[in-house]
């Protein structure tokens, strides 16, 4: 029989290549995303995080869990894409652990410093609850950008958040969007000064984990019914995202992003939103005698 404290220790931090899995809190685990040097998402981020999803719906103990990031300046940056193509089955991967974090009994809360664009914006969007720090958290998904659609529930879920018209302003324009936006327009839950969201974030997950598992389930499972996107929509998404990768014009809008520093702490991922409209020329751009 294992004593309680090798128990605690065995559970007390669960190391991933991805992110690190906090346990030693009764009811609550605590997930930190850590992948340096920008947090990108990998197909190995997406099986690892069905992994934890399998041990969260196996410990019946667990009430709530918080996602949160151990660099200040990227929540998540965005999908690998090329990474990704060659994996083109993880974004299956991904629906599934989506679907499964939205309808889990646990209740799943976002704390939220720096950029979180792309996939993710989609993975905070499938959490229960946002909350983000008011002078660093940058939301975005600049998918269209570069020649793509946003394929892991972006246009499932904010259309359901913040109404057609700004999920169209959100995706259309592939801008970068501060806290104050993103509260404004019922994109998290709400904006804390950042000194202030590691104590809010705290004080209610462990209100919450005060209460019974099985009535919080009950109650998230009611809530679920209005607001929640099916299997089937977010399928139809990830359907469209690779064939429009193969297109030449989104090679091409993908190739201008070699070299200015794509995936590494560099200004352009500091502040994608504002390059995405080099990539490609606009109408008023064209000469005369192209007119």
């Amino acid at each position: 029989m294992m004593t309680q404290s090798s128990a605690t220790q065995r559970g007390s931090e669960q190391a991933n290549t991805q992110f690190n899995t906090d346990r030693t809190h009764p009811g609550r685990w605590t997930v930190t995303f850590s992948n340096p040097p920008i947090n990108m998402f990998l197909p190995t981020t997406i099986i690892e995080l069905g992994t934890l999803m399998t041990d969260l719906e196996a410990d019946p103990s667990v009430k709530v869990v918080v996602f949160q990031s151990a660099n200040p300046d990227f929540f998540i940056a965005h999908l690998d894409v090329a990474k990704a193509a060659e994996r083109p089955e993880v974004l299956g991967l991904w629906r599934d652990f989506v679907l499964r974090l939205s309808s889990a009994p646990v209740v799943s809360v976002a704390k939220i410093r720096g950029r979180t664009r792309g996939i993710g914006n989609e993975f905070v969007l499938a959490c229960d609850m946002r909350f983000a720090s008011r002078q660093s958290a940058v939301f975005g998904n600049p998918e269209v950008g570069v020649g793509l659609v946003p394929g892991g529930g972006a246009l499932e879920w904010l259309p359901r958040l913040v109404g057609r018209s700004r999920a169209l302003e959100i995706v259309l324009s592939g801008d970068d969007f501060d806290a104050d936006i993103a509260e404004r327009y019922g994109w998290v839950n709400r904006t804390l000064d950042d000194a202030n969201l590691d104590s809010f974030v705290d004080a209610l997950v462990r209100r919450l984990a005060s209460f019974d598992r099985e009535t919080l389930a009950a109650a998230k499972a009611q809530v679920n019914r209005f607001g929640t996107p099916t299997a089937a929509e977010l399928q139809s998404s990830i359907d469209l995202f690779f064939p429009l990768l193969a297109l030449p014009s989104a090679q091409a809008r993908r190739a201008k992003i070699r070299g200015i520093g794509y995936g590494v702490p560099s200004d352009f991922e500091l502040n994608f939103g504002r390059y995405l409209p080099t990539f490609g020329r606009a109408d008023d751009d064209a000469t005369g005698q192209e007119r």
